[in-house]
């Protein structure tokens, strides 16, 4: 692998052969190309699937580009977050401030709107100009009598997983305002699903059969007053920990929520999902409906999934995605299908988790922290994947070699959490890399060449 950069080198391993640890958390290296997003991107991840509020992005338009509408966050109720409002600052702004368009913004939206809460989102540019967002919304705020929160994103302060971090401290604002909700003593809040293609449908369903209240869901199918009453659950379930650990630490702090840290995907990490919860409860009438549960799903889902298994025994798969749960999660799903992970990455791991990550892959599966297309490229081709699970920048790597892609990221349309998940991502799966498209995608390849 004499591909990469020298100076990430710790970043990247092979199991098997190399006796030293993941490096995980570091900055991505000048001139690596990483397929990491900035702040901006990661706070928007974290908050826009909050339905009933106002999302303002203060700053030119190109960066309002970025919304939920190409996105698969869905919701029950209002669908205020798939509309993209932006101040559009322009030259005259950048010489002379653009807070009094903010003010006005805020004032038009919110009058039009009448939404529970707003959030503004400061671009990089508000950062160099030094426009004031957290007075300007103090001030609306005082006025509309509504939560004004500013969103302080400047996308060059770091990566996504920093603008994670923000995004929860402006949520943490809105925490603890409220105490109107009635609340069962067998309450949960989830963190870190963000309804993608109805996936927590799927997952309150399980909830509401076992005798749980969901009291918020943060952030998919979000509601601000389920926010503000969230410090009365009596468990915060944290789906994605690389977006929502610190919101769960902070409220553990703050007003003594216990946190697990779970994962939807898959049939051993969902499974283990509801027993946490109910072993966290302590209740043995609870225990036994999750028991039950399981076994209806399982009864159901494994006899569907052998025809896959059969047909898709000995392919190989590289995964790279945001977090590191999910990449172990899939790692299990794609065992269970007959399929083996030749590499395995994240854009958000710490080290800590790709010792979990090490520890379930094979010997001989390349694991890489924070990668680039130039890398992700030629760890394909080395180890012969026939399948790649990534996002939306990961696509074009996939179908460029002339190999199967699952989109395993927020503009997906298909829901793979719960047992349901389990079994189209399986469906998607054989789809994709058992289509006849990639023997005449080869066969013009090699047609090219001569």
């Amino acid at each position: 692998m004499g591909i990469f950069l020298r100076d990430r080198e710790k970043q990247i391993i092979t199991k098997g052969k190399d006796d030293a640890e993941l490096t995980g958390g570091k900055p991505s290296l000048a001139g690596s190309v990483s397929q990491r997003a900035c702040v901006f991107c990661g706070s928007r991840v974290v908050l826009y699937p909050i339905a009933d509020a106002l999302h303002l992005v203060h700053g030119p338009v190109g960066c309002a580009a970025y919304t939920w509408d190409i996105r698969g966050a869905m919701s029950s109720g209002p669908e205020l977050h798939r509309s993209s409002f932006s101040t559009d600052l322009r030259e005259k702004h950048v010489i002379f401030g653009g807070e009094k368009q903010l003010y006005q913004a805020l004032h038009e939206l919110i009058d039009k709107y009448r939404p529970e809460a707003a959030f503004v989102y400061s671009t990089c540019i508000v950062g160099v100009i030094g426009d004031d967002v957290q007075s300007v919304c103090r001030r609306v705020s005082s006025e509309k009598a509504i939560p004004v929160i500013p969103v302080m994103a400047e996308g060059f302060q770091g990566s996504k997983k920093d603008g994670y971090k923000i995004a929860c401290d402006a949520m943490a604002t809105l925490i603890g305002t409220d105490n109107s909700k009635e609340v069962s003593p067998l309450s949960i809040n989830i963190l870190g699903d963000f309804n993608l293609a109805g996936e927590l449908w799927i997952l309150t369903g399980y909830y509401r059969r076992m005798g749980i209240q969901i009291l918020a869901s943060i952030t998919g199918d979000g509601r601000v007053k389920d926010i503000r009453n969230a410090h009365r659950a009596a468990l915060n379930v944290v789906q994605c920990s690389g977006s929502m650990i610190h919101l769960a630490r902070t409220m553990k702090e703050r007003y003594g929520v216990p946190f697990i840290k779970v994962s939807y995907f898959g049939i051993e990490d969902m499974s283990d999902a509801l027993y946490e919860v109910a072993r966290f409860f302590g209740d043995e009438t609870l225990m036994e409906k999750t028991r039950e549960l399981v076994r209806d799903e399982l009864s159901r889902l494994l006899p569907a999934l052998e025809p896959y298994k059969k047909a898709l025994q000995g392919k190989k798969a590289a995964i790279y995605v945001g977090g590191a749960f999910k990449a172990i999660s899939l790692v299990k799903a794609l065992r269970l299908i007959g399929i083996k992970t030749v590499i395995a990455g994240t854009q958000t791991g710490t080290t800590d988790d790709y010792k979990l990550l090490k520890a379930i892959c094979d010997d001989g599966c390349i694991l890489v922290d924070d990668s680039n297309p130039v890398e992700l490229s030629e760890f394909v081709k080395q180890t012969g994947a026939n399948l790649f699970i990534g996002g939306v920048k990961e696509r074009p790597i996939a179908y460029k070699l002339g190999i199967g892609f699952c989109d395993h990221n927020h503009e997906r349309k298909l829901a793979l959490a719960g047992y349901e998940g389990m079994l189209n991502f399986a469906r998607e799966v054989y789809d994709t890399v058992t289509s006849p498209v990639w023997k005449l995608v080869k066969q013009l390849r090699v047609e090219s060449w001569e």
